[in-house]
C-alpha cells in the first residue's frame, strides 16, 4: 500500500452511510475500505443521525472524525427526528447539503475527487458548490432515481413544489457533474432524457466483501434446529417489507402445501412480518418457517442450509432501468440456484444462468419453478450454483468495484 502522504485523496459523501459499529455498513463502507487498502486516502462523510442507525454516534462538533478500517469516517452532526416520515428527515436533507458545502473548513487538505451519493438529492447541491470551490471533479451517484421513484410509488404530480425542486436538482446534477455513477444498469436511459452526456455514465453494481462472505459466522444451535431439513428447502433472508414481495413467496407455499418434501423458509424482520405470520396461521402452512433476522456476518451460514434461494420484486415500470439489490450478490456467492421473480431489464440471474427467472408477482410460475428445481438432478443444481458463485466473484467483488471506481475518478 502506498503511504497516505503520497496517495490520491477521495471524499465519498453519502448522508446515510454507516460503519458496522453503528449500522449495517454497506456499499460506501466497503468501497471506502477497499480503496483505502489500494493505497488511497479516503474520507467517508455521512450524517451523524438517521432513523436506520442502530447505535448513532455521540457527536459534539459540526464534523467529527474517526479512524475506521483504514479510512477516515467524518460524522456530520444533524438534527434528530423520530419517524422516517417526519418533517425533520426532510429538513436534514437540506441541512446536510449546507454542511457538505462547508466541508473544506473542517477537513485538512484538498481531495483529488469527490463522490456524492443519492437518493437524497439536496446534498448534491452542497457537493457541487464544494467541488467548484476546490476545483476538483465531482461524481454523482444514483442508487434510486428521484424524483421519479417518489412519483411512481407516492403518486406525486409534476406540479408538486417539492417534486419540481427535486427535478431541477436532478437535472442540474446530471449536467454539471463530471461523472455519473449508478448501480442500476440501464439508468442511463433515463438520465440522458434529463440532459446527461451518455459518455459520463459508469455502471457500478452493489457487491460483496469476499473476506466476509468466505468466512461466515456459524448459526446458533437454536437457529440451526429451526431450519428444516426436508429434501428441498427454498429460502429467503433479508428485509420483510412491502417492497420485498414476500406475499408472492407465501402464495406459492400455499399452492404447494400438499408437497410434504418442500419447505419454505423466511429469515429476517420488517414491517410485514406479523402480517405474514398471520397468513401462515390462517392457512395452516406447516411448510413455512418464519425466523428472526441474523447478523450480516451469518447470512452465508443461513444460505448454506437452503437448496435454492428466492428474491422477488413488484411489477413496476421503475425496473426498466434495472435493479440494485444488496442481497443478490450474497445469494450468487452462496452457490445455490436463485429463483428470481422479476419482470424488469438486466436480470443477472438469467444472464449468468444462475437459476430460474419467473414473472414478478406470479405465484403460480414461482411454484412451478420450485417444482422444476426440486426435480432437477443434483448435478444440474450444482451447475447453476457454480455459475452463480463464479458471477459473484467475477463481477460483484467490492475490491474490483473499488478499483474500477478509483480508476474512473483518477483517469
Amino acid at each position: 500500500m502506498r503511504p497516505h502522504s503520497k496517495a490520491k485523496t477521495i471524499w465519498l459523501i453519502n448522508q446515510f452511510a454507516t460503519t458496522p459499529e453503528v449500522g449495517m455498513g454497506g456499499r460506501h463502507y466497503y468501497l471506502a475500505r477497499e480503496m483505502a487498502k489500494q493505497g488511497y486516502r479516503v474520507y467517508l462523510i455521512a450524517g451523524g443521525y438517521h432513523h436506520q442507525m442502530r447505535h448513532p454516534p455521540h457527536l459534539k462538533k459540526a464534523c467529527n472524525f474517526e479512524e475506521s478500517h483504514g479510512f477516515t469516517m467524518v460524522w456530520v452532526r444533524l438534527k434528530k427526528y423520530k419517524k422516517s416520515q417526519s418533517p425533520g428527515r426532510i429538513f436534514n436533507w437540506f441541512f446536510f447539503a449546507w454542511r457538505v458545502s462547508r466541508l473544506a473548513r473542517h477537513i485538512t487538505g484538498k481531495p483529488d475527487a469527490i463522490v456524492y451519493s443519492s437518493p437524497e438529492l439536496p446534498g448534491v447541491l452542497g457537493a457541487l458548490s464544494l467541488s467548484r470551490a476546490l476545483k476538483v471533479p465531482l461524481a454523482f451517484e444514483v442508487r434510486d432515481i428521484w424524483p421519479l421513484t417518489l412519483q411512481a410509488l407516492g403518486g406525486y404530480k409534476d406540479t408538486n413544489p417539492l417534486i419540481r425542486l427535486l427535478q431541477w436538482i436532478e437535472d442540474t446534477a446530471y449536467q454539471k457533474s463530471d461523472l455519473v455513477i449508478s448501480n442500476l444498469k440501464r439508468s442511463a436511459d433515463h438520465m440522458t432524457t434529463r440532459g446527461m452526456d451518455p459518455g459520463k455514465f459508469l455502471w457500478l453494481p452493489n457487491g460483496i466483501s469476499l473476506d466476509e462472505v468466505s468466512s461466515p459466522e456459524p448459526l446458533s444451535p437454536e437457529l440451526e434446529a429451526a431450519i428444516p431439513e426436508e429434501p428441498f428447502v427454498i429460502g429467503y433472508t433479508g428485509a420483510m417489507g412491502l417492497a420485498n414481495a414476500m406475499d408472492t413467496f407465501l402464495e406459492a407455499a400455499l399452492q404447494l402445501k400438499a408437497e410434504a418434501d418442500i419447505a419454505f423458509v423466511m429469515v429476517g424482520r420488517g414491517t410485514e412480518v406479523e402480517h405474514y405470520r398471520q397468513f401462515v396461521h390462517e392457512h395452516g402452512l406447516s411448510n413455512v418457517r418464519i425466523l428472526d433476522a441474523v447478523a450480516k456476518t451469518q447470512v452465508q451460514s443461513v444460505l448454506a442450509r437452503f437448496d435454492a434461494t428466492y428474491i422477488g420484486w413488484h411489477d413496476t415500470p421503475l425496473y426498466r432501468f434495472g435493479i440494485g439489490a444488496n442481497k443478490l450478490p450474497e445469494y450468487l456467492y452462496a452457490g445455490k440456484p436463485v429463483i428470481h421473480s422479476y419482470s424488469g431489464t438486466s436480470d443477472p440471474v438469467a444472464k449468468h444462468q444462475a437459476g430460474i427467472s419467473v414473472p414478478a408477482r406470479d405465484s403460480l410460475a414461482l411454484s412451478q419453478a420450485v417444482i422444476q428445481l426440486k426435480n432437477m438432478s443434483k448435478k444440474q443444481r450444482l451447475e447453476m450454483g457454480g455459475n452463480a458463485r463464479k458471477a459473484a466473484i467475477e463481477y460483484y467483488d467490492y475490491a474490483k468495484l473499488a478499483d474500477k471506481l478509483a480508476g474512473k475518478l483518477m483517469g
